[in-house]
């Protein structure tokens, strides 16, 4: 590795992809292919997490494993997102000071997500604790066309929010216990 190489690799953020493994796989590795030259993912890969463990052993994986290390959370928010319990427990872990420091968070609309015939999106639509950091004002959302053309730049911002906005997290909602919370 030259010394260029080392300070872009020095640049590039830690980020933990948030989404439902089911749904929404294919765009999580579109997602990876087209910013891996802009972030490093430290996200949870099919298969790396055995299902048949319990709850609380998978949160304390994806919380030590995972999570402690990255810098940002990216939500991307299909269909079903908001329902799933993962993806709380993984948004959880990022806004936990307990869990490597604060991460900063961000949501994706994928293409695949119904917006209103205004073309806006409602609350109730994406991930509770998700929506509780938007309207606090620490997270933001982007739509996919918008998030893929500016990734290293909404990317920077979430990360930015970690200092600059940490007093406006909210993690006060209870961790979802089942998939279909919402």
């Amino acid at each position: 590795m030259t010394w260029y190489d080392q300070i872009w690799e020095d640049t590039r953020h830690k980020v933990f992809i948030s989404y439902y493994h089911h749904d929404d796989e294919y765009y999580k590795h579109l997602f990876e292919g087209a910013s891996s030259h802009i972030f490093i993912s430290k996200s949870v890969q099919p298969g790396d997490i055995a299902a048949e463990n319990s709850d609380e052993y998978i949160k304390r994986l994806i919380q030590e494993d995972y999570i402690s290390d990255a810098s940002v959370v990216v939500v991307l928010v299909g269909l079903n997102t908001k329902s799933r319990k993962h993806v709380d427990w993984e948004i959880s872990a990022g806004l936990n000071k307990k869990v490597g420091g604060y991460s900063g968070l961000l949501g994706i609309l994928l293409p695949t997500f119904r917006l209103q015939p205004n073309g806006e999106y409602l609350y109730a639509d994406i991930p509770p604790r998700l929506a509780d950091n938007i309207k606090s004002g620490y997270a933001d959302i982007y739509g996919w066309d918008h998030a893929c053309s500016h990734m290293k730049e909404i990317v920077a911002g979430a990360f930015n929010k970690r200092i600059s906005a940490a007093t406006k997290i909210d993690n006060s909602r209870i961790q979802a216990a089942y998939d279909g919370y919402c």
